[in-house]
């Protein structure tokens, strides 16, 4: 836990003022049972008479509302304490989580990463905010009960010699049995979040299949397994507080008969048995306080773990100490015998041997069937994987030894899985440049042949886009997010199979303007129609993660039985 004390910073003030008002609340609390004890003794029974009942009266209400500033005093600084806790150890999980490379991501899991930075971080945060209170209150209350009682008769404060060993047993018992399914019942929660996320996304795809019964039944297994762990784990908890309940009641009922008998024999007065057991409720109560706290620290170790993983995780692409360049000159690609596997997969690597060179403001195409790892090899460039074997080079250096963030900074890349974000669309064209000015955002969205429908719209560049771009078809996001990728000017332009919704016509006008206004950017299009690489410099064809063939289209219609089936198996029909 010391690694979690620096989240403290700024808010040490309320960290103090928390126990120390509670202090104050245990102080008065443990005076009004005296008060009361000689109200009964001296004022009533001792007929000291009505002026000095009212007089010890006054004091127990200054007393207990002394006691209520210095509760809700404390309640107030910490839960300030927490908040600021938590504010900061999201925004280190968050900040973490953006360093992350793909394959730090994919061992997480994007609904684990969710459930560590919200319900794992709250978790920890009511922890703090509980022991700013509790593990004060429960202490300073346990041991001021005890000096109390022992102060009134030691003898009977013996009681307390068998009540506490059970209390302590019970909750020892049931905290080891809990903590190891607390941590399970993270992981089920994580899981739910998962079905969720995977169902908002492709929602358009449950409903076209008519599969919402089937993502009911899925999300039910999720929802029942996560409630019956938990009910397992909350039934343990259960059994807890009603043994509790039956000690501190043996105890009471043990206190008083044995009380009678002194008062009977002359050594305890009646008030004295009165506060004596309030002390003893008190002492109970406080240990039942501190097992409270037990519970919720062993759920708090599940949390703290989860969110420590995070924290620990090693970043496995990180920017060199001393970079060889600080920015892509011309844009030259290179792979120099390259393979990558996954992080835990084992066989065949997923793209193996690649060997392929990209002149600066050459064009070059990568064809193959699904899963033959064009995504793959180009993820590698950007340095979004890190190649397992082999170099990537651009301009001649390895992409390792660039500044990461310069590196990704001279590339423009349209991811496969068209992401755009809540706001307008100027907003999300900026997110390529965000200091661009009005003119480079209307020229990106010309180029990439979206400046038409743009205008269509009333309120044009400030139209809103939902989230990930709802209200607009696949075209049309995806010519969005090739004008991103346009107005950073990129020194190397990566289209990953991203006019696969855009019209054949259109997007020859989109090549079209790549040949005329990006003549110094290398282009890299990763297409599955022969169209989209047609008019390439290069075209690479790949099958099972190896380049198979390499060549321009006319070469390629002669020499690769690969590229002949799929120009065949699309265009034979049309040219026919």
């Amino acid at each position: 836990m010391k690694r979690y004390m620096k989240y403290f910073k700024g808010a040490w003030p309320a960290v103090f003022l928390a126990p120390a008002m509670m202090i104050l609340e245990v102080y008065c609390d443990l005076r009004q049972p005296d008060i009361m004890a000689k109200i009964v003794d001296v004022g009533i029974k001792g007929g000291a008479g009505t002026g000095y009942i009212l007089r010890q009266g006054v004091a127990m209400v200054l007393t207990a509302l002394i006691g209520f500033v210095g509760g809700s005093g404390s309640l107030y600084f910490a839960t300030k304490a927490s908040q600021h806790f938590g504010y900061g150890l999201r925004r280190d999980v968050f900040h973490k989580i953006q360093q992350f490379s793909f394959a730090n991501i994919d061992h997480f899991s994007s609904a684990s990463l969710v459930t560590r930075n919200t319900n794992d971080v709250v978790t920890l945060m009511m922890l703090v905010g509980m022991a700013l209170r509790m593990l004060v209150r429960a202490p300073m209350t346990f041991l001021g009960g005890i000096i109390h009682a022992v102060s009134i008769n030691a003898n009977l404060a013996l009681v307390l010699a068998v009540a506490i060993p059970l209390l302590l047993l019970t909750v020892f018992l049931v905290v080891r049995k809990t903590f190891p399914l607390f941590s399970q019942v993270q992981y089920k929660l994580d899981r739910v979040n998962a079905v969720i996320q995977e169902n908002l996304t492709g929602i358009r795809v449950v409903k076209a299949f008519d599969r919402a019964q089937h993502e009911n039944d899925r999300f039910g297994d999720a929802n029942n397994e996560y409630v019956q762990l938990s009910i397992k784990a909350n039934q343990i908890m259960s059994f807890m507080m009603p043994i509790i309940t039956m000690i501190m009641n043996v105890t009471v009922v043990a206190v008083l008969w044995l009380g009678a008998r002194l008062v009977g024999a002359g050594d305890m007065m009646v008030g004295e048995v009165n506060a004596f057991i309030q002390y003893i409720t008190r002492i109970l109560g406080s240990l039942t306080m501190m097992s409270m706290m037990f519970m919720s620290v062993s759920r708090a170790q599940a949390s703290a773990k989860r969110i420590s993983e995070v924290l620990d995780e090693n970043i496995d692409i990180v920017s060199p100490a001393a970079p060889k360049a600080d920015k892509i000159e011309r844009g030259g690609v290179e792979f120099k015998d390259v393979s990558f596997r996954y992080r835990g997969a084992g066989g065949t690597p997923a793209i193996r041997n690649i060997s392929f060179k990209a002149e600066p403001g050459e064009i070059v195409a990568i064809l193959g069937s699904t899963g033959s790892g064009k995504s793959t090899l180009v993820n590698l460039i950007p340095r979004l994987y890190d190649a397992t074997e082999g170099e990537v080079l651009v301009d001649g250096i390895n992409v390792k030894d660039y500044d990461v963030e310069s590196l990704r900074r001279g590339i423009g890349m349209v991811l496969q899985n068209v992401i755009l974000f809540t706001g307008t669309i100027a907003d999300n064209l900026r997110w390529g440049k965000a200091d661009a000015s009005d003119e480079e955002v209307h020229e990106a969205a010309a180029m990439a042949q979206a400046e038409e429908f743009i205008n269509k719209n009333p309120d044009g560049y400030d139209a809103m886009l939902g989230q990930m771009g709802v209200n607009f078809s696949g075209g049309q996001k995806q010519r969005l997010s090739i004008a991103r990728a346009l107005i950073k000017k990129p020194k190397i332009l990566i289209l990953d199979d991203s006019t696969s919704a855009v019209d054949t016509a259109t997007e020859a006008k989109i090549r079209a303007c790549f040949n005329h206004q990006l003549k110094d950017t290398t282009v890299i299009i990763i297409a599955q129609r022969i169209s989209s690489a047609r008019g390439a410099d290069k075209i690479l064809v790949m099958e099972n993660g190896r380049i198979v063939d390499e060549g321009d289209h006319d070469s390629l219609m002669q020499t690769s039985p690969v590229y002949q089936e799929i120009y065949y198996s699309q265009l034979e029909k049309e040219d026919a």
